[in-house]
């Protein structure tokens, strides 16, 4: 259950950080900051495992640094995706 806790926690610091840097804090609140943060965690594991890099995602129970920044990363990512199908340019 603590497990659980840590990961969304830990998933909406990520969501926000990666919100903050790509300005869209404004139009989404915690719930959408940390499904941003999970899945931006998953997407950047999965690109991180292709780039050979290894599972080094915070899915994994791996909370290092660069952990961290492979799931920030993804966050960002997701984020690039989600702006470019909503208003047709990345910011």
């Amino acid at each position: 259950m603590m497990g659980i806790i840590i990961w969304l926690v830990v998933g909406g610091i990520i969501g926000w950080i990666a919100s903050l840097l790509m300005r869209t804090d404004g139009q989404q609140g915690i719930f959408l900051n940390i499904v941003v943060g999970i899945v931006g965690a998953f997407i950047g594991g999965w690109l991180g495992s292709l780039l050979g890099m290894g599972g080094s995602d915070i899915n994994d129970g791996n909370f290092s640094l660069g952990g961290l920044i492979v799931s920030l990363l993804g966050a960002i990512v997701l984020l690039g995706i989600v702006n470019l199908f909503r208003r047709g340019r990345v910011r």
